[in-house]
């Protein structure tokens, strides 16, 4: 009898043994091509020996130290690094050990900059429903996931959230891409003159939504009039890049496509590629030389900050990422939905293929004229991940895509290092996966 808690009592998974390239291997032998990244993590792939040999070699020089006390070089070097790469005005670098602390201490920053610069009437969050930034409370309460959010909701704190940028679902019929893009962000407008200008402290939002809508990017010009808007109020803007981050887009940063900066971003998952859990937060000089200027003090902190060994693994990561890999992310990304429209575009109950990179989504529905969503009580997503375990595909499903209760999709993320061969076998395994579900449900 296991003693681990797992993730889902009554569905205990398999135990895996090792990790080739693009797929996991299992204590029987079965190999798993990870389709998902895990969660979009594990952009190298799973036998990386350079990032092994990184974590070896700091291991034998110095395995831990408390950054109250030392900080160090792969700390230093890697935070260079990512500065060096980040969009303008980005300068600071606040190492975490993953996705959700790095959106908390985002949310602390913030509020410790207003605090700092004598606007402490400043403590209300807007965000946007279908989002996911974490699940401890503090980004939870950011997040729009409903089903993840719904029971701990009175333990939550109170944020505001306006739509996505959703264009299957969204768009009106004969409006432009533009028209759209500028409607749904001057919706954060409209959301900041009701809290109140001067009460604002930040908008948080993903610059392509991952987890909760299934891979969609916002249209041209969208977070353009976004940032527009943040300056005239003076409200503070976090990109939560934690999973379209670090490549995943096609660009190193993903807002990068959108040509803006934010004032703080987050990043995770890919920053350590699954070989160390490591996050981070970076601010703009303007929110650094405010706390140093003043308390000089961040109140905020973890035992693991800044941990060297996932640092010196982070940095081996970037310098891959760095050095040549980004670049053919985006054509791999377009050869995926390419593969993905052959064998899925006209199926019945597939209503959009979209993405950036790769960073793909495939959401389905009952008609595809309509767009009506498959009734909640099939529960499709949920057969759609153990036929595709099966068919030997780790892949992201999830439901409550439209609202937090109806639609259904599939993210998929798989490793940059992913081959031509490896892109048709995903295609296959997964199309194999969905004419299964969909026969069995007799759709």
């Amino acid at each position: 009898m296991s003693h681990v808690f797992p993730r889902h009592s009554k569905s205990l998974p398999p135990i895996g043994l090792t990790g080739i390239g693009a797929y996991l291997v299992d204590e029987h032998g079965n190999h798993y091509l990870d389709g998902s990244g895990g969660a979009a993590v594990s952009c190298l792939g799973h036998s990386d020996q350079d990032v092994v040999d990184a974590i070896k070699n700091q291991l034998d020089q110095m395995a831990f130290a408390h950054t109250s006390f030392l900080s160090s070089a792969p700390a230093e070097a890697l935070a260079d690094l990512l500065i060096a790469h980040a969009p303008p005005g980005l300068e600071r670098v606040y190492f975490v050990s993953g996705g959700s602390e790095a959106v908390e201490a985002a949310l602390k920053m913030a509020r410790q900059y207003y605090v700092e610069i004598g606007q402490p009437e400043r403590s209300k969050i807007i965000a946007r429903r279908q989002s996911y930034h974490g699940n401890t409370l503090g980004a939870l309460a950011v997040g729009g996931n409903a089903w993840r959010r719904a029971q701990f909701d009175p333990l939550l704190i109170d944020v505001s959230h306006i739509a996505p940028c959703y264009a299957y679902r969204e768009q009106r019929p004969g409006e432009g891409e533009v028209d759209f893009g500028l409607r749904m962000a001057n919706e954060l407008e409209a959301e900041i003159l009701r809290l109140g200008p001067d009460q604002v402290m930040a908008f948080v939002a993903e610059p392509v939504v991952g987890a909760t809508l299934g891979a969609v990017p916002a249209v041209t010009g969208y977070f353009k009039r976004i940032r527009e808007i943040c300056d005239q109020y003076g409200v503070l803007l976090i990109l939560d890049e934690v999973m379209c981050g670090m490549g995943r887009t096609g660009t190193l940063f993903a807002c990068e496509h959108d040509g803006i900066s934010p004032d703080i971003c987050t990043i995770a998952k890919g920053l350590g590629a699954g070989y160390q859990p490591i996050g981070a937060t970076l601010c703009s000089g303007k929110i650094y030389d405010a706390i140093a200027g003043g308390s000089g003090f961040f109140q905020h902190g973890h035992t693991y900050i800044g941990h060297p060994t996932a640092c010196a693994a982070g940095l081996a990561v970037v310098k891959k990422l760095t050095s040549g890999l980004v670049d053919g992310v985006a054509e791999k990304g377009e050869m995926l939905q390419d593969l993905l429209r052959a064998r899925l575009g006209q199926h019945p109950n597939v209503g959009n293929i979209r993405g950036r990179g790769l960073f793909v989504g495939v959401e389905f529905v009952g008609d595809r004229d309509t767009k009506a969503s498959l009734h909640p009580g099939l529960n499709f997503h949920a057969k759609l991940k153990k036929a595709a375990f099966a068919e030997g595909l780790i892949c992201y499903p999830m439901g409550g895509t439209v609202d937090g209760r109806m639609g259904d999709h599939v993210l998929l993320a798989p490793p940059f290092i992913s081959t031509a061969d490896n892109l048709e076998d995903l295609t296959d395994k997964l199309s194999a996966a969905v004419d299964a579900v969909t026969g069995d449900l007799g759709l």
